[in-house]
């Protein structure tokens, strides 16, 4: 195939053609399995191949050197709810070698090789695999050398244009199929060779499925394929987002489990409420990280206790130790893949539901998730992030009723971003109509980059309730699909500077302004200057501001205050960006004896201005101690004197 050695556009050890038919990738790899077990493996293409649905077997032949040629029917999921499916009929060779190698061909059964006309499928646009397969020597000291070759043509002009890339993309298929079969085959050798029990008491290969049965009931949901049982609700007069119902019993096996004081739960139907979304100048890597790390900014507690009640209530008791503790959600670790392209963890949300015996009294309640996407240097990765609540046993074959994100780039070019990109100071500020935010951030080469986000939630119910969990879905994804929007601005740079690297966010009125109150404030209570800058101009101030090695940080003067901007020392003290900053409460950086401190010089500062407080402890958005020499808290004025806000700044920290 042309245009098939390696070069600039191979991803590792894969290489990917341009001047082909379709879409075409190759690899070549060493793995520590024999051939025949390698074989099995690549055959059972679902369990590797997070889009294929199924691949049925109709028929085996026999041939006269001992292989073997079948019939197959594959189906592959739709990636967003923008375009159909995919369906291929396949045949496949499979012969065995003089020298013990393993050979696995396959290509699309077409009447142009006077074989029979498959009629095609409903919801089902048929796809052509091109010759295809798998070439797998065994090695003198065991293992395997295998050759992949990938080779299709998805029909991209039954897509609408703007999805055309994915479907025209030699660097997608080599991420979905290609890389995804070695990440398989690695895997499994490396528990083959490794202990069969992780630390949570669970096999690899159960960890593995769990993460398979996310992905599949995602899928399920996103295509809502009638043999599945789901069918389509009229809209409210707006289609941005389907609702598709689901009352098959086989949906609903596993649900309904007895709530812990024995009254059952009686969700006799699923719903899901699916849209797609089109989204300019964010990585997805980054979005995604944001949408895990702050789920408050997007979720509604009161829509997590619902979908929590579909499955047991009581205390869950999970082993292993927290990574990151995020408001009131904390993420335990569960497992990860070789290379840490994929991440299986378990959320816990604090206080969120309600204990069945006692309705005042709240719960914690726990989700299964699949993260995945999140290396920014990854070309053409789709970024995923997929959860389901888990009952209280958390058994291998608990229940999952999985909703989520996912989020495609459709630029086959590399981003040139930094994984801790530090947003426009505006971003934050609670100044100015928000008409005139505007961002500047890193620059990102090969210009704008697009990608496209799916949205799909599903939710247990009683079937005479089917109206209002209909409306209540479409609201809340609805809700779901602003808050994306907003982050998405946040996070995208309107104006791409010319240079790479750090460009300090300079250019808004408003950003400017607060960088002028701080230091005038400062001048004014404490009567010396906190800049020491020859510049008087307000872009210098504000540029000297945020390069300022000390930790500042401005919160409101609200009944619990909450931080609206931080300098690049204070962000990186917080371990968070400037649009996650609103999520932190002032009380929730303190130890107890720092909260004890603060509320005593509280009346101080709004009374004299300022005041000085003693070293101690603080905590980033992570949990990590952070320690400090001393820090001055003063009030901000605004031009009319008024309190604007209290800024306060953080000297020598470090973290502990």
């Amino acid at each position: 195939m042309p245009g098939m050695k390696p070069g600039p556009d191979s991803i590792g050890i894969v290489a990917i053609s341009h001047g082909c038919t379709g879409v075409a990738a190759r690899a070549c790899g060493l793995v520590g399995l024999e051939p025949t077990r390698v074989a099995e493996i690549l055959k059972d293409r679902p369990s590797w191949f997070r889009d294929c649905r199924a691949v049925d077997v109709l028929n085996v032949l026999p041939t006269a050197n001992g292989g073997t040629i079948e019939l197959l029917y594959m189906q592959l999921y739709a990636p967003t709810t923008l375009a159909p499916a995919r369906d291929f009929w396949l045949l496949r060779y499979t012969s065995v070698m003089e020298d013990g190698s393993l050979v696995v061909c396959e290509r699309s059964l077409k009447n142009t090789q006077n074989g029979p006309s498959m009629p095609p499928v409903q919801h089902f646009v048929r796809a052509e695999m091109l010759p295809s397969g798998y070439l797998i020597r065994p090695c003198e000291g065991g293992g395997s050398i295998i050759h992949i070759v990938d080779h299709m043509d998805l029909e991209p002009w039954s897509v609408p244009e703007v999805l055309r890339p994915l479907y025209e993309s030699s660097t997608v298929l080599a991420q979905k199929t290609t890389m995804a079969a070695l990440r398989q085959l690695r895997q499994i050798a490396q528990e083959v060779s490794q202990s069969n029990v992780t630390g949570w008491g669970r096999r690899p290969a159960a960890l593995r499925a769990l993460s398979q049965r996310l992905s599949r009931g995602f899928n399920e949901a996103l295509n809502g394929f009638t043999d599945e049982g789901w069918s389509m609700m009229g809209n409210d007069g707006i289609d941005d987002v389907t609702i598709l119902v689901n009352s098959s019993p086989e949906k609903l096996t596993g649900l309904n489990l007895s709530f812990a004081n024995g009254f059952p739960a009686v969700s006799n139907a699923v719903l899901c409420a699916k849209a797609s979304m089109l989204l300019q100048n964010v990585p997805p890597a980054i979005l995604l990280r944001f949408l895990r790390e702050h789920r408050s900014e997007w979720a509604d507690n009161n829509i997590d206790a619902y979908s929590a009640a579909a499955v047991k209530v009581g205390p869950c008791s999970l082993p292993g130790s927290r990574v990151g503790s995020f408001g009131s959600q904390v993420i335990l670790p569960l497992a990860h893949t070789i290379e840490h392209e994929e991440f299986l963890e378990v959320i816990k949300l604090e206080g969120v539901g309600h204990c069945p015996e006692d309705a005042m009294m709240p719960r914690d309640m726990f989700l299964l998730q699949l993260c995945s996407g999140m290396d920014e240097n990854a070309v053409g990765t789709c970024a995923e992030l997929i959860f389901a609540p888990i009952d209280a046993s958390f058994a291998d074959d608990a229940p999952l009723l999985p909703s989520g994100f996912r989020i495609i780039p459709l630029d086959s070019g590399k981003e040139a971003s930094s994984p801790n990109r530090t947003l426009d100071l505006a971003s934050a500020l609670e100044i100015g109509p928000a008409g005139n935010r505007s961002s500047n951030d890193y620059s990102v080469n090969g210009g704008n980059t697009r990608s496209v986000m799916t949205i799909a939630f599903e939710f247990a119910f009683e079937s005479h309730l089917q109206e209002n969990v209909a409306s209540m879905a479409r609201q809340y994804v609805r809700s779901i699909i602003s808050s994306v929007q907003r982050v998405a601005l946040a996070l995208s740079p309107s104006h791409l500077s010319s240079h790479a690297g750090l460009r300090p966010p300079l250019g808004t009125p408003e950003a400017h302004t607060l960088a002028r109150w701080i230091c005038h404030s400062y001048r004014c209570y404490l009567g010396v200057e906190l800049l020491k800058s020859s510049g008087e101009g307000s872009e210098t101030i504000l540029k000297t501001l945020w390069h300022h090695s000390d930790a500042i940080m401005c919160c409101s003067l609200k009944a619990l205050p909450v931080f609206t901007f931080a300098n690049q020392a204070g962000l990186d003290m917080l371990e968070t960006t400037l649009v996650a900053l609103q999520d932190i409460t002032l009380e929730k950086i303190f130890d107890d004896h720092g909260r004890k401190t603060l509320c005593s010089e509280f009346p101080q500062i709004m009374q004299q201005g300022f005041a000085c407080l003693q070293g101690g402890i603080c905590l980033s958005s992570m949990g990590r101690p952070v320690s400090y020499e001393r820090a001055v808290a003063w009030k901000v004025l605004n031009e009319e004197e008024s309190a604007h806000c209290v800024c306060f700044m953080f000297m020598n920290w470090s973290f502990v």
